[in-house]
């Protein structure tokens, strides 16, 4: 048996480059690149590895850790996971950001490789800089943070662990049924150690994505539930945009007069100009797909895992009357809602239930046309609200009086409502532009309003809804499609908390646009404080004396070297975005948006916990409806 010596992060870095995947025929590289923020935990281990020969991999500086895992989880999630990016870090607080980012890829079940360095295996300089210390353990390092949100980990303080380590790190990131983040810590001291591997170690190793196959007695009893159905209903999760199940999907409901329905991940999986297509369900849903979830007696969940969003806090559904089929690659998620399980890959499970239904139809009829026809009349009158000062529309979302709108109109310099501006952006990009978004008011807005025409061109992160992934994922999603124009749609709150990975996409030349909605506050927390009795309480970006704040970030985002837009008006927007198309630069438009003219609910509820006591009428109220709600809810 022959070896080569070689350091660890020389020896990790050699098989990285030998990882492939194998996907319907097809096969190439896993891992596509590297990103790094070098520290002395890792410049002189993994970055030694990387500068003496980093093969295949693209390097790509970072500038701040959890943006650019973050935007590493939105390459991999735009590559239907079939591709991803390794993370690097130093140990300490660089390690410690990468546990945002490593929820947000366990909550979308996205594969990533996050590598932080960690203390030294000899604890012979113990502590070092930037060294945590526990009482109870010697062993405890920062690096226990990322335990709970990494679905494989593991701490490497010997160079042979490595071999075992990264081949049940792959296992876990190339499994559709757990995918998610695998977290391999190496002690920095250890990353420079040598040891005699065995050769056969670095052999291309190939990770096979085999769709899993349902059983017949799946099959069987999937197809008996639906046939024994009258109103049967799809809901579309990101398992199916995974499986790239479109074309089974739009058979499926067009033979047998299904309506589908739509989760945040599982939108565009279908184009929403597909006939039986009534959008985005649950909480931040339209009004059609709401309606149709309370006339089905059988939901067809196909890859999702029934968030509280999509299920409305569990009561969207006549739990009383409606039966629950679950096709799901996890066994995890199949069970959930007392379904009945098909564990599985949902484009074939599909394919083998058509011949078993032959014959069948739904009871829906016309209705679906005319839910569909009667949302369409209600974007339309949303894409068209507007507010002046001089006539005030009553109609614009939540408690602020006029005279708040008018400060903040005052204050911003403008009357555009956030409705408006977002429906004359999908109107004016190009069709197979991706929009990126992921926290705030904008999701919903983005799932009631937003028409997907092209597949897979709507990401949304809301597995973690993580504030700062807008602008971080869209490098991300860049470097997925370099060939599309990329839009990371993102309120001023979010822009705030993490835009680090802006510069990097100006800095490598990788195109993306910023649109900036700023309404000068956390405007969605703002909306959900009100709305359950309490005041308008730190939620709205305000001076010291009391003024509302208006930041220039049209000159932030000159000053880094993109081209910066102001748009306050439809016609200003329209001619931002047009000019927008032309630059070969990054760029970002500024829109100053009105609070409170975002879409509200339809025909649905969220469970939050409300004060039970409080000297507030209004929130004694809060309090009482969610009880009442409470007792129409499922519990499990």
């Amino acid at each position: 048996m022959g070896t080569i010596r070689l350091t660890t992060a020389q020896a990790l870095i050699k098989f990285l480059n030998q990882q492939y995947i194998h996907v319907d025929g097809k096969e190439f590289p896993f891992v596509e690149g590297i990103f790094n923020v070098f520290g002395h935990g890792n410049v002189v281990g993994i970055g030694q590895a990387l500068e003496q020969e980093p093969g295949h991999l693209k390097v790509i500086q970072g500038k701040n850790e959890q943006g650019m895992a973050h935007a590493a989880v939105a390459f991999s999630k735009q590559m239907l996971r079939q591709k991803i990016y390794a993370v690097t870090t130093s140990v300490g607080p660089g390690s410690a950001n990468l546990v945002a980012a490593a929820g947000t890829a366990l909550s979308n079940n996205i594969p990533v490789l996050l590598l932080p360095a960690d203390t030294f295996a000899t604890r012979q300089p113990d502590p070092v800089l930037q060294q945590v210390e526990q009482e109870y353990s010697n062993a405890v390092t920062t690096n226990d943070a990322l335990k709970p949100v990494s679905r494989y980990w593991d701490r490497i303080t010997r160079p042979e662990q490595l071999m075992s380590s990264l081949i049940r790190a792959f296992e876990v990131m190339t499994n559709p049924g757990k995918a998610g983040p695998a977290t391999i810590c190496i002690s920095q001291d250890v990353e420079g150690e040598a040891f005699d591997f065995d050769e056969k170690f670095f052999d291309k190793r190939v990770h096979y994505l085999d769709r899993k196959l349902p059983t017949e007695r799946e099959l069987m009893g999937a197809a008996d539930l639906i046939k024994a159905s009258k109103k049967p209903l799809i809901i579309v999760g990101g398992g199916a945009k995974y499986s790239q199940a479109r074309d089974s999907l739009i058979t499926l409901s067009k033979k047998h007069n299904i309506p589908l329905v739509e989760t945040q991940a599982g939108k565009s999986t279908v184009e929403s100009t597909f006939k039986n297509n009534l959008g985005g369900m649950g909480i931040t849903g339209t009004l059609a797909a709401n309606k149709s979830a309370r006339q089905a007696d059988l939901i067809i969940g196909i890859g999702t895992r029934y968030t509280d969003f999509a299920t409305a806090s569990k009561t969207a559904f006549n739990f009383d009357t409606t039966k629950f089929l679950n096709i799901n690659v996890s066994r995890l998620q199949a069970y959930k809602l007392d379904s009945y399980q098909v564990v599985a890959d949902a484009r074939t499970t599909l394919e083998q239930l058509f011949p078993l239904l032959e014959g069948y139809k739904s009871e829906f009829g016309d209705t679906i046309t005319e839910m569909k026809e009667e949302w369409l009349a209600e974007r339309d009158r949303l894409s068209k609200v507007t507010f002046s000062r001089e006539n005030f529309n009553p109609e614009i979302k939540g408690q602020f009086s006029q005279e708040v709108l008018n400060e903040y109109a005052e204050s911003l310099k403008t009357e555009f409502a956030q409705t408006t501006a977002l429906t004359t952006i999908n109107d004016t990009i190009a069709p197979d532009s991706i929009i990126i978004c992921s926290a705030g008011s904008l999701p919903g807005d983005l799932q009631r309003l937003w028409h997907s025409t092209v597949p897979n061109t709507y990401h949304l992160e809301y597995g973690f809804s993580c504030m700062g992934y807008e602008v971080s994922g869209s490098l991300g999603l860049k470097l997925a499609d370099p060939d599309k124009e990329v839009y990371s749609i993102v309120g001023d709150g979010s822009f705030l908390m993490l835009h680090s990975e802006f510069i990097t996409a100006i800095q490598y030349n990788q195109k993306i646009n910023i649109l900036l909605f700023d309404n000068s506050g956390f405007g969605c927390i703002n909306n959900l404080q009100m709305e359950h009795g309490s005041g308008s309480y730190f939620c709205e970006f305000r001076t010291h004396d009391n003024k509302i704040m208006n930041i220039d970030y049209a000159k932030v985002a000159e000053g880094y070297g993109a081209k910066s837009y102001r748009a306050n008006t439809v016609e200003e927007l329209k001619a931002a975005l047009e000019d927008a198309k032309k630059q070969s630069v990054s760029t970002l438009i500024e829109m100053k948006v009105l609070p409170k003219t975002m879409t509200d609910g339809y025909d649905t509820w969220w469970h939050v916990g409300v004060a039970e006591v409080s000297e507030q009428e209004s929130v004694q109220k809060a309090f009482e409806a969610k009880q009442q709600k409470l007792k129409t809810a499922k519990q499990y």
